[in-house]
């Protein structure tokens, strides 16, 4: 059973302490192995990659192929009944003109000293988006990752995705069409990260790369990153919903189950200020869990990881759920505002009773890709940024050397750097 709580309870802080701090992530012993990998695939380039996808993924690439063609996605779109086409295209849209808005400006201006300041942002040259296949294969992923690099203005766009048994997945497939993705290779775990980070004589090498994956090429991500930039190490799904008694107890039992499903390490926690309400959300799950076919991993992550948390009012429970950090918020409430107000820290917020988590996973136009594990507390979701870099421009002409010249004469010697001092002062006594 999943884990019930009251705040007025007298062990309720000790017992939410631990909800809070309970490691969920998947622990096993991956790091030696995967350090293992990227030391092979350095040293071995092709070879290592053709040994390991035989191993884990049971084919053979000299003999299937390495790579994807774009006529393969643009025939796998085209095969697909058409309200899928037009999910896929629907999705597409609103997730670019979402990311659109967050391409930053770049700005110059001379200060009164009489400096020429500003910065310019501008695309890393390559990105690498790993897409999970087999029974985790999501197109939505898909697009969350390409299409931020897209509206960056990314030049190359290079898709790992492993092929289990050699099969391919026709809507990850057609979503890649979507995406306008064309360099597409087969090959996954941390082989392929480590690929991405160094390359092989196939693979060249990326700047950034962005993606979910198992512990493994979570794992892989976090060693290579110095390397190359990434997004972030994410771990378990989690949904906190804030309710009142208005809901429908089934509605609200489904967004529950929306993230168990995942995996059995996902998190679904509910704040209520109705116990009845609690009683009938859990009874609603209960029922749905028998009703779907993802219900074996989401009984698991239910009753290990589940809770039901009853507040004397919800804004109570808003410092709760600011600990709590999740990656997902709902806020199933009339006026959700003044919640949405006293929360701090959550990686995405879904306001009011029509707007199922859900919604956000495939195309309500926010990125997905957001930060897991109390991450939120000092990270965000995926963005264009993730795919830019800033760049610092200083322009001094005689006068501004003038006249701030010798405070870095000052700083220079002061910090026991005369080479630092010389460059500065040389130039003042050519004045």
């Amino acid at each position: 059973m999943p884990l019930r709580l009251d705040a007025g309870d007298p062990g309720f802080a000790a017992a939410f302490d631990a909800l809070v701090n309970a490691r969920r992530e998947a622990d096993p012993d991956v790091s030696d192995s995967v350090r293992e990998t990227i030391v092979r695939v350095r040293a071995e380039g092709d070879t290592a990659l053709a040994e390991l996808t035989a191993r884990f993924d049971g084919f053979d690439l000299d003999a299937l192929g390495w790579s994807i063609s774009a006529e393969q996605c643009a025939k796998a779109f085209a095969n697909l009944a058409a309200p899928l086409r037009e999910a896929l295209e629907t999705a597409a849209r609103r997730i670019a003109a979402y990311h659109a808005k967050q391409r930053p400006l770049d700005d110059q201006w001379t200060d009164n000293e009489g400096v020429q300041l500003g910065y310019r942002w501008g695309a890393v040259e390559a990105a690498g988006i790993y897409v999970p296949g087999g029974q985790a294969a999501y197109p939505s992923s898909l697009l969350m990752n390409a299409i931020p690099a897209k509206v960056a203005g990314v030049d190359r766009i290079v898709m790992m995705s492993p092929t289990p048994g050699g099969a391919l997945n026709p809507v990850v497939l057609a979503a890649a069409h979507v995406a306008g993705v064309t360099e597409i290779w087969r090959v996954g775990g941390a082989q392929a990260i480590a690929a991405l980070a160094y390359g092989t004589e196939r693979i060249r090498r990326v700047d950034v790369i962005t993606g979910p994956g198992n512990a493994w090429v979570a794992e892989a991500k976090r060693q290579v990153y110095g390397v190359v930039g990434i997004d972030m190490v994410a771990g378990p799904s989690e949904i906190v919903v804030v309710a009142d008694g208005d809901n429908d107890h089934d509605w609200i039992a489904a967004d529950l189950l929306s993230q168990a499903e995942h995996d059995e390490t996902s998190q679904s926690i509910l704040f209520t200020d109705d116990p009845d309400f609690a009683d009938a959300v859990a009874g609603a799950v209960e029922r749905q869990l028998g009703q779907i076919s993802t219900g074996a991993r989401a009984t698991r992550s239910w009753e290990d990881n589940g809770a039901i948390i009853t507040v004397a009012s919800l804004l109570e429970a808003m410092p709760l759920v600011d600990r709590l950090a999740p990656e997902h918020l709902e806020l199933a409430v009339d006026n959700p505002k003044p919640l949405f107000d006293a929360v701090r820290h959550a990686g995405s917020v879904f306001m009011g009773r029509m707007t199922p988590e859900a919604m956000g996973d495939y195309l309500a136009g926010p990125n997905h890709v957001l930060p897991t594990g109390r991450r939120a507390r000092f990270s965000s979701g995926l963005s264009v940024l993730d795919f830019m870099k800033r760049t610092s421009v200083i322009q001094l002409d005689k006068p501004a050397m003038a006249l701030l010249g010798p405070a870095a004469v000052a700083l220079a010697e002061a910090e026991g750097l005369p080479a630092h001092a010389a460059s500065v002062a040389k130039r003042l006594k050519n004045d």
